[in-house]
């Protein structure tokens, strides 16, 4: 028998599971539009498409066994990780007697996809047998090579994380619509699948606390999870690990309970307490077997925070909508996230430069794809593995329709912020509330969940308002408000098109707060592009000054940084008074105070990590309390 045959043969078994079938998928079209906003009476308008999630495109639940005996895919090596390694490429080459340009090859993982994967949902059973299981990621056959159409015959390869599990390589043809898998491989799999991966450092509750997040194959019945940590070049002490994870039962809705759905694993976290200052400390993740050896993952280090109002050099870098990428070119996330890899690799180039990371929502873009979470994590595993990579809940992340989001739209694909709360640590009362304040240095960050009711009255505005008041001034004069969701002022096309250039009820519920505790600067994501307004205080701007700001604090500036990776957003045509420096292009803001009376502002472009555009406060306590416009306190004539 040929070996294309025999290999044909050889994995037909497991693959005749899928006649078998017997529950159907429905998949929703979230993430290609946003659909209408109705809460408490308020409609708010669609917004432009953003882009299709790239595995959303592939209608997998319509497709059918189509086994080619003359078709042929094979993947090398079959081993991965054999000295450590969390990544490794693999070459997949395969042939096909008769090959389009819609052919595709897709990454799945377990390697054994089939009718077992399925989910009981609504809908009639259909005729075809089909897959209940999307890709990881894939591309299209002719990817390598434009002479594939005529020869049948290419090599594709792939990057591969470890993601607890093992590989195998389908090839389809019939495009993305209609899905006929004629080849697959034999799986292949990492040499430790289940080891401490994708390390993510974030405060804890207290300002000498940092914790250690990371994810395992690992559960606590096999092993347990910890941590040696210590200072360098001295004898570590081990903390303990918690243990977390979630199911598919977790999730609100398709694809994330359907096609997208994936096992996350273990998720541990580690609160190494008692810290000492602006200290180097090295750390790495470990799993104690019964036997009593430990898998240890590779050593780390990261600095620790300084204590609150401590005078030092302080940098501080935020974004927003970064998004993920593959470096291997799957998924056309070129067209998707196009910005992603670009600053990410200019963030870990700068990685000297700074201390701690705000990444103020919309992360992975995930959707309901269950898998990019892992993809994500390990995107940005140089920053967050020596950096505390503080995160804020966007759109993408939390809203979908009757779960308690504040927007009733699908943009999360049924994740319902699960994977984000579960995934990173937030020093926050309840993760599945995002609201969470925390210090470094001389800056005091309010972190707002704009997926959840923030307007007067609610739960969400009583803790902004407590957040803002317990700063002090003296000690900490650096007051920064953050938000996913542009709350403040953005000369964004579709928000001027609904006319209030912020999201709707945002200024008129939090703007009196921002102007009582005299906010210095508030930050928002949402909207793909980098914009900053002059000081504002009821609507209005209150400095002339463009590139320095000095004496009293008379206004909050407001600023758009949501250009973190993915597509662009186009500014309206209008002339926004109020807005000193726009563009369109992706990048990030740093922020450095050089002591309690200056502070630097640099938005940096992340092509090439210039500066293009900046401005410095300078002022002394007396100026954050001297009394402005009609926010003055009380005083009395009494001697």
């Amino acid at each position: 028998m040929p070996k294309t045959e025999m290999t044909t043969m050889k994995n037909l078994s497991f693959f005749l599971l899928l006649v078998s079938a017997t529950f159907v998928h429905t998949v929703s079209g979230h993430g290609s539009f946003y659909s209408r906003l109705l809460n408490n009476g308020i409609e708010h308008h669609p917004r432009v498409p953003i882009g299709e999630q790239p595995l959303a495109k592939i209608a997998i639940h319509k497709a059918v066994i189509a086994l080619h005996k003359s078709a042929y895919i094979h993947a090398n090596p079959s081993i991965l990780g054999s000295k450590g390694e969390d990544t490794e490429w693999v070459n997949v080459k395969f042939e096909y007697p008769e090959p389009t340009n819609d052919d595709w090859v897709g990454v799945f993982s377990p390697a054994k996809f089939n009718a077992s994967d399925c989910y009981p949902e609504t809908g009639n059973r259909p005729e075809a047998p089909y897959i209940c299981t999307a890709p990881i990621k894939y591309k299209f056959a002719n990817h390598s090579t434009a002479d594939y159409v005529n020869t049948g015959k290419a090599t594709l390869s792939f990057q591969i994380i470890n993601q607890r599990a093992d590989f195998s390589f389908a090839l389809f043809t019939g495009g993305l619509e209609n899905p006929k898998l004629v080849a697959v491989t034999d799986p292949i799999s990492f040499a430790n699948p289940k080891a401490p991966l994708y390390p993510r450092l974030a405060h804890g509750k207290a300002w000498d606390e940092m914790t250690v997040t990371w994810t395992s194959g690992y559960n606590i019945d096999e092993a347990t999870p910890l941590v040696e940590w210590g200072w360098k070049g001295h004898i570590k002490k081990l903390s303990p690990a918690g243990t977390l994870t979630f199911t598919r039962g977790s999730m609100c809705g398709a694809p994330a309970r359907t096609v997208g759905w994936r096992d996350p694993g273990f998720i541990h976290t580690s609160f190494l307490k008692d810290l000492w200052p602006n200290t180097i400390y090295e750390y790495r993740m470990g799993h104690m077997l019964k036997n009593g050896s430990t898998i240890w993952s590779k050593s780390y280090s990261f600095k620790s925070s300084p204590y609150p109002g401590q005078d030092s050099l302080q940098r501080v870098i935020i974004f927003g909508d970064m998004g993920k990428a593959e470096r291997d070119g799957s998924n056309e996330y070129a067209s998707y996230q196009p910005g992603s890899l670009i600053t990410t690799d200019q963030l870990i180039k700068d990685l000297d430069n700074y201390d701690i990371v705000f990444h103020i929502g919309d992360l992975p873009y995930a959707n309901g794809f269950v898998s990019q979470w892992d993809q994500f994590t390990k995107q940005v595993e140089p920053i967050s593995s020596v950096k505390p990579y503080m995160i804020a809940s966007g759109n993408h992340e939390r809203d979908y329709p009757n779960t308690g989001s504040f927007y009733n739209t699908p943009d999360s694909g049924g994740e319902c912020g699960v994977p984000a709360e579960t995934m990173y640590y937030v020093p926050a009362e309840n993760r599945a509330k995002f609201w969470y304040s925390t210090d470094y240095g001389m800056f005091h960050f309010c972190i707002a969940d704009s997926e959840h009711d923030w307007r007067e009255g609610s739960e969400q505005y009583a803790w902004i308002e407590k957040c803002l008041a317990s700063v002090d001034r003296n000690k900490q004069p650096w007051l920064i408000f953050s938000a996913h969701r542009v709350l403040g002022y953005s000369s964004n096309e579709w928000l001027a098109n609904e006319g209030a250039f912020e999201e709707p009820m945002g200024r008129a519920h939090l703007q009196k707060l921002w102007q009582k505790y005299k906010v210095d600067i508030a930050f928002y994501g949402h909207v793909h592009n980098y914009e900053r307004s002059c000081p504002i205080y009821q609507n209005q701007c209150v400095n002339s000054e463009i590139s320095h700001y000095s004496g009293t604090v008379n206004g909050t500036i407001h600023v758009v940084v949501g250009g973190g990776g993915s597509h662009l957003s186009e500014f309206t045509k209008i002339n926004t008074f109020w807005s000193l420096y726009k563009d369109h292009d992706w990048g990030f803001v740093k922020l450095t105070a050089f002591n309690h009376s200056s502070l630097l502002f640099e938005y940096k472009k992340s092509a090439d990590g210039e500066v293009y555009d900046s401005f410095t406060i300078s002022r002394d306590y007396k100026d954050v309390l001297a009394c402005v416009h009609d926010g003055c306190e009380a005083t009395t004539l009494a001697a």
